[in-house]
Parts: structure tokens; C-alpha cells; sequence
């Protein structure tokens, strides 16, 4: 799907164009790929490199075209192994047009024209709008990263009341996509260094970048924070379940024993063998009383020692 945005004066849908505008693409089709490629004119290899999932933030500068990849945050709408991950965002311009590909539809995008269609203020040039991206993309992990810490914090009060595996493997899952977070934000900030001294920068550009720098590093710092808790939170949950198996253990081995010694003491007297209470009226009472005599003693003693 395109979009076709002007960035001067607010942002405001226009008419179809290829010069002086902003092409937004979601989800492209087939359609929007032989437009890019055959219209615009851009490097065909471009619309590949920012489909491939794993692509890493970089830039690349090609037949007069400049390509920058960021990886922003993205939440998963349906149940999977990671409920967040990080996605390429292409950002494509020249001196006359600036493309942005997506292949995913994000909330940050969507919030991204929103808040700049309020603030009624366009960008002042391509520049200004890449570095603004960088900046929606920082805030936009902090988000996820308050929705993470709420999940762990929830995951922790139910594991309180009773281990489950269901809240483990949703940490582990969590623990995942701050991995994805860490590395992500890490790359974007190498990116942002670079570009630094590659995109010809103004002062309001220098003040942007500041301010990029600041939220990359608030959310590289909480997402290592966040990881880091939750390492030591899997390790205490991992230490209560060996405490809580080695207990049952120890209880069952316990009671193991203490059924032995009745056995014991019955299969000496059970066995066909003379000892002198065959006839004898009181010897089977004799026999049960002294089981549960030596039964009783083994008890109080599992006791006292702590292993029941």
C-alpha cells in the first residue's frame, strides 16, 4: 500500500507524485515493488535487503540513492514464541523523494504521522525526518519496554503463588525479545554515529541528534537492565524448583524407609521357621506392638533430625 505524504507545512495526503513528497509503503504488493523499482527508479536490490528480517541496521549509498535500514520495535498480534520482536524499516531518498518500505504495519508508524499531523509542522528536510525517525523508534522501544516489565512483573506474581510452566516459558519468552531489544538498539546506534558524519547536518539537526542519543541510550540501558533481572529471576525460580524437588525427595525417600522397618520386623517373625511364639496366644499382639514401637522411634527420629 502507498501513501503519499507532504512534508512541508504539516503532514497532509497529496495526489500521486515522485518528486518532493514522502512515499509511505506498507506491506508492499507486487504492484508497489515494480512502482519503486521501474517508476521511482530505485535499486532493485533495495525492496530484498529491507524484506529479510534479519537485516541489521546499516546504510548504503547507490546510484545517487541512499538507503538507511533501522530496526524498529514491533508487537506481534498473534501468539508466538516471542511476543516482541525487532523489523527492518527502509529508508530510501535521494534529493528529490523520500521512501519509507515497511513490510509489517506498525503502531509506530501510524503514531509517528499522527503526532506530527498535531503538531501541524512538517520536516525541514530529509534529514530532519530520518533523524525524527530514529527518535520515534527510540521512544517506541521504551514503550515496549514498560509493556515487558508489566508482563514480567505479572509473570513473578503468579510464579509467587505457584510455579507453573506456563509463566517460566513466558519469561524465557520475554527474555527473548530483550535479547532482539539489546542487540537492535545497539545496531541503531552504531547506524546513527555513522550517519553523523555521512547526511549533511545542520544545528537543529546537532540538538536532534542529542536528543536521539539520549533516548537510544535510556532504552539500551533499561532493556540490559530489564534482561538482567529477569537472568536472575529465571535463576531464582530455577533454585526454588530444585529446593522444592529436592524436599519432596528427601520426604518420599523418608517414608520409603519408615515402611520398611514394619516390613522388616513382620518378615523375621513371617518366616517358616521355629522361634518359639507359634503357640503362643500373645505373639502375633507382640509382634504388631513392637512393629509400631520401632515405627514410632524411626519417626521421632526423621524428626528430630529434620528428614520428614
Amino acid at each position: 500500500m502507498r501513501t503519499y505524504w507532504n512534508t512541508t507545512g504539516g503532514l497532509n495526503n497529496i495526489e500521486p507524485q515522485n518528486k518532493n513528497c514522502w512515499i509511505q509503503v506498507t506491506c508492499p504488493t507486487e504492484d508497489d515493488k515494480e512502482y519503486l523499482e521501474n517508476v521511482i527508479k530505485i535499486p532493485d536490490y533495495y525492496l530484498s535487503d529491507i524484506a529479510d528480517i534479519d537485516e541489521r541496521a546499516r546504510y548504503e549509498i547507490d546510484e545517487g540513492w541512499i538507503l538507511i535500514i533501522l530496526r524498529i520495535p514491533y508487537a506481534k498480534e498473534v501468539p508466538s514464541r516471542t511476543p516482541f520482536n525487532t523489523i527492518p524499516l527502509g529508508i530510501i531518498f535521494n534529493k528529490d523523494v523520500c521512501i519509507t518500505v515497511c513490510y509489517y504495519e506498525t503502531n509506530m508508524m501510524i503514531d509517528f504521522i499522527t503526532h506530527h499531523q498535531k503538531r501541524a509542522v512538517g520536516f525541514t528536510d530529509t534529514v530532519d525526518m530520518v533523524f525524527r525517525l530514529f527518535l520515534s523508534s527510540s521512544v517506541w522501544y521504551l514503550k515496549r519496554l514498560k509493556q515487558i516489565s508489566g508482563l514480567i512483573e505479572k509473570s513473578k506474581r503468579n510464579l509467587d503463588k505457584k510455579v507453573d510452566n506456563i509463566d517460566l516459558i513466558s519469561l524465557s519468552r520475554l527474555q527473548d525479545s530483550l535479547t532482539y531489544f539489546v542487540t537492535s538498539i545497539r545496531g541503531n546506534e552504531t547506524l546513527l554515529s555513522k550517519l553523523k558524519f555521512k547526511l549533511p547536518i545542520d544545528e537543529l539537526d546537532a540538538d536532534l541528534i542529542e536528543d536521539v542519543n539520549i533516548e537510544m541510550s535510556q532504552a539500551r540501558e533499561t532493556a540490559t537492565i530489564y534482561s538482567n533481572i529477569l537472568d536472575s529471576t529465571m535463576d531464582t525460580y530455577a533454585n526454588v524448583i530444585n529446593n522444592n524437588m529436592s524436599t519432596v525427595m528427601k520426604m518420599l525417600t523418608s517414608i520409603s524407609l519408615i515402611l520398611m522397618v514394619p516390613t522388616l520386623v513382620t518378615s523375621a517373625f513371617g518366616m517358616n521357621l521355629v522361634n518359639g511364639m507359634e503357640d503362643w496366644v500373645l505373639g502375633f499382639p507382640l509382634v504388631a506392638i513392637l512393629s509400631v514401637a520401632i515405627t514410632v522411634g524411626v519417626v521421632w527420629y526423621f524428626r528430630h533430625r529434620s528428614w520428614l
